[in-house]
């Protein structure tokens, strides 16, 4: 690692709300609310988790509080029935649970993340057991890296070898994460490439590139 969390372990908040397989509803809610999290894992044994529970799974209880569903709806919702009529963790949580692991990166965690449409993941060792819990706030926390640490990353990481002195001069600005580019650059066509590795460092936003400089020096050495 270069000074920038790069895996769930460096951004995971290790103090994590669980509950068993029998905490009732009502614990459930009282639990969501008091540590004001959308969802929680399901342990058994000694941490390992089976399952989570969150705000989508207790929503059908007040949905079909008062309704009486007809045969279409019963067919379309089973599964969202089967929870308004659960009373403990063990009937209401989607399992297996959707987990990573502290080694994960956070690009990886991300994808999973998006793809599941969830807003936190149980983060478990090889045996499954709870190690901590990552969310999508935990994963934007990279993004309040100092903009001169991401700089001095840029230059060791990047530049100094797609661009090395004497035969290039390329000068690094980051402003908001934004990281500027200029001056004279011996191979522009590594400039793609030097695109993707720098987007790839820990806080950065966006890259720009300002070829400027080294298109009138090129122009102004043709004509020698």
């Amino acid at each position: 690692m270069h000074g920038s969390p790069h895996i769930v372990s460096d951004v995971m908040t290790h103090t994590v709300a669980a509950i068993g397989r029998s905490a009732t509803f009502k614990e459930i809610v009282r639990m969501m609310h008091d540590w004001k999290v959308s969802a929680l894992p399901v342990l058994e044994g000694e941490g390992r988790v089976v399952g989570v529970v969150s705000e989508a799974d207790l929503l059908p209880k007040e949905e079909f509080r008062d309704s009486d569903p007809d045969r279409h709806t019963q067919l379309r919702r089973l599964s969202d029935l089967a929870k308004a009529g659960a009373v403990t963790a063990g009937e209401l949580m989607t399992s297996p649970a959707l987990t990573v692991q502290a080694d994960t990166t956070l690009a990886q965690a991300a994808r999973t993340l998006a793809r599941a449409k969830v807003k936190r993941l149980p983060v478990v060792d090889g045996l499954g057991m709870l190690q901590g819990i990552v969310s999508r706030a935990d994963l934007l926390k990279v993004f309040l890296r100092d903009d001169e640490d991401i700089a001095e990353e840029v230059r060791r990481e990047v530049v100094s070898y797609l661009f090395p002195a004497p035969a290039s001069a390329v000068r690094v600005a980051v402003r908001e994460g934004v990281v500027r580019l200029g001056g004279r650059m011996r191979d522009t066509s590594l400039v793609p490439v030097a695109a993707r590795l720098i987007r790839a460092v820990e806080g950065v936003v966006d890259v720009e590139f300002d070829l400027s400089e080294h298109a009138s020096e090129a122009a102004g050495g043709s004509l020698q």
